[in-house]
């Protein structure tokens, strides 16, 4: 990420704090909000992670930024015994455990606060790492992707589902007005924090999607890395092996 994009261009706090403060603010309605901007589409596309995942028959996997447990919750499906929902953010992680605790999924799903940079997890710990639209949110990108790659078992997989721009007409230039002038507009009236959903749109279009974001993968040390572009490129999919 070219620029660094912060929540509330505060310079004197770190960009995770502004974070973990924002979506602290917006975990309350974050759930319906999001189903409404994606007018419905990230359950689709969340299917499709845990449906890659599934297909490794994991043991233990991590969800990291896991929000408010939405993906850690599908991963239930492909019968693992030990899922970590993994968060900075504590308002939207008892959002996530109310939901858990509904499904009857607690001894399954543990939903823990900590940081991506640095996992309280040792080497070669999970069989399968997903991020659902929380990279971007790393204050260090590369560091929060090496912890990632030092606590995935040799061979295990790593699936991010992440933001991404279209890049054809008539979808680039649509994408571009409804993230830069709906979206925040969308946020404002239903949400409490007035700086969160333009955050969420500019740090989307600040992200280095494709292959950019392939070529960090392959740095960090990831092989088999392939991206899905998903619904015209509005969504990314990408997989990688250790």
């Amino acid at each position: 990420m070219s620029k660094k994009i912060t929540p509330y261009k505060d310079t004197s706090r770190s960009k995770k704090e502004q974070v973990a403060e924002m979506f602290d603010t917006i975990s309350g309605n974050y759930d319906g909000l999001n189903r409404v901007i994606s007018f419905g589409i990230d359950v689709k596309w969340r299917k499709k992670v845990v449906k890659l995942v599934h297909k490794t028959n994991p043991e233990k996997v991590l969800d990291v930024a896991t929000g408010t447990g939405d993906l850690a919750i599908n991963l239930a499906k492909t019968g693992a015994t030990e899922i970590i929902g993994l968060d900075i953010s504590a308002g939207m992680l008892e959002v996530g455990k109310n939901k858990v605790k509904a499904q009857k999924l607690d001894d399954v799903i543990s939903m823990v606060k900590a940081d991506s940079e640095n996992l309280p997890y040792t080497d070669n710990y999970f069989d399968a790492i997903t991020v659902a639209f929380g990279v971007r949110n790393f204050e260090n990108l590369e560091k929060g992707l090496s912890e990632i790659f030092r606590v995935l078992k040799p061979g295990g997989l790593f699936v991010v589902l992440e933001t991404s721009l279209p890049t054809k007409t008539p979808y680039k230039q649509g994408h571009k007005f409804y993230s830069t002038k709906i979206l925040p507009l969308i946020g404002r009236i239903f949400s409490k924090d007035r700086s969160a959903y333009s955050y969420l749109s500019e740090s989307a279009a600040a992200f280095p999607y494709g292959e950019a974001f392939n070529n960090i993968l392959k740095k960090i040390g990831f092989i088999d890395v392939v991206d899905n572009p998903q619904t015209f490129g509005v969504a990314t999919i990408y997989t990688a092996k250790k």
